[in-house]
């Protein structure tokens, strides 16, 4: 328990992907709840930054950058410079998210009063306090992540993860809310994680022709986007902004959507953190690993076939295992449809 009477220090380490720094920001908001005088820093893998630029309860974004092209060691060289200047900020608190020997390493040279993590960190046994990480049927990520809290007395109810776009973000979102319209974030990095392209333009067949469907995604799924809106054949009610929006357009524009639709993936938790409507879909995976949508209005759609095979495991793959991907092309189209 931190008794400090000046301001007590925070590093929180979420250095994986998109969707799990967006469920990070939960810890932040809890944090601040409980201590609104914390110094709260970040630190996140570099292209993830940006999700946390402006948030109000940030002091700083730490950024690690795991990967350059032509530089094979780049990670190990920026993991050392994190580690001095980790350490020259003197933290009262370090709370590592990750469950990898890296960070691990680094909380435990962190030299920090208290250091607090998941037991399956291999540096766990260094740490001031460990806490178990387990996939358990109701205990979702932000639960787990939230934990972490626990031996500082600062656990408490469930808060939401949520992001702050800026007020040009939203400027930017509301050119493109003229008219009543819908979103849809088709893809994933996991082939096993996403739903059909041939079944995403048949839900778009089904939605209302007074409603414009926005496609969302980075500048990689321009191509399958695109595709998608010439399978629909519905070329005055689709729109292709894959590559066209940044991450926190993208949550603006989410957040004024009679209907998001997305895979298990990041624009799920983009949705959860705006509070936006949210239809999930999982195909390889489930919700009880912890990582369903938390919008106040939300629903997840699977197969209704029993499925020996599903969940094939707790990540997505590049293919499916038996081939046949069973838990995707059983999904129901009309049962995406149906909230709209």
């Amino acid at each position: 328990m931190i008794t400090a009477t000046k301001p007590p220090r925070f590093l929180i380490i979420q250095t994986a992907f998109i969707g799990d720094v967006i469920l990070t920001t939960a810890l932040l908001e809890q944090i601040h709840a409980a201590r609104p005088d914390a110094i709260l820093d970040v630190l996140v893998r570099k292209g993830n930054e940006s999700l946390l630029v402006g948030h109000p309860f940030l002091h700083d974004v730490l950024v690690w950058e795991k990967k350059k092209p032509g530089d094979r060691f780049i990670k190990y060289r920026d993991l050392r410079r994190l580690i001095t200047l980790v350490r020259s900020r003197q933290y009262d608190v370090v709370l590592n998210l990750q469950r990898f020997g890296a960070t691990g390493l680094l909380t435990t040279l962190s030299q920090a009063s208290i250091t607090i993590g998941f037991a399956q960190n291999p540096f766990s046994r260094f740490f001031t306090h460990k806490i178990d990480h387990r996939y358990e049927p109701g205990i979702h990520e932000v639960d787990r992540n939230a934990a972490l809290l626990r031996p500082l007395g600062m656990q408490g109810p469930r808060i939401m993860p949520r992001l702050y776009p800026s007020p040009d973000d939203f400027a930017v979102a509301k050119t493109y809310q003229g008219k009543p319209y819908v979103c849809i974030a088709p893809t994933t990095v996991w082939f096993t994680k996403q739903y059909p392209v041939e079944r995403w333009a048949e839900l778009i067949k089904m939605i209302p022709t007074n409603l414009t469907v926005y496609l969302l995604g980075a500048p990689s799924d321009v191509a399958i986007c695109e595709r998608i809106r010439t399978l629909a054949d519905r070329p005055d009610q689709v729109v292709n902004l894959a590559g066209k929006m940044n991450l926190m357009r993208s949550a603006a524009l989410h957040q004024g959507a009679v209907m998001n639709y997305a895979n298990d993936s990041a624009a799920l938790h983009l949705c959860s953190a705006m509070d936006a409507p949210t239809t999930a879909v999982f195909c390889s995976t489930v919700p009880d690993f912890g990582y369903g949508p938390l919008a106040s209005q939300s629903r997840v759609v699977q197969t209704r076939e029993p499925l020996d095979c599903k969940p094939c495991g707790v990540h997505g793959r590049t293919r499916c295992p038996l081939g046949h991907f069973r838990c995707a092309w059983t999904i129901r189209v009309e049962d995406l449809v149906l909230p709209v």
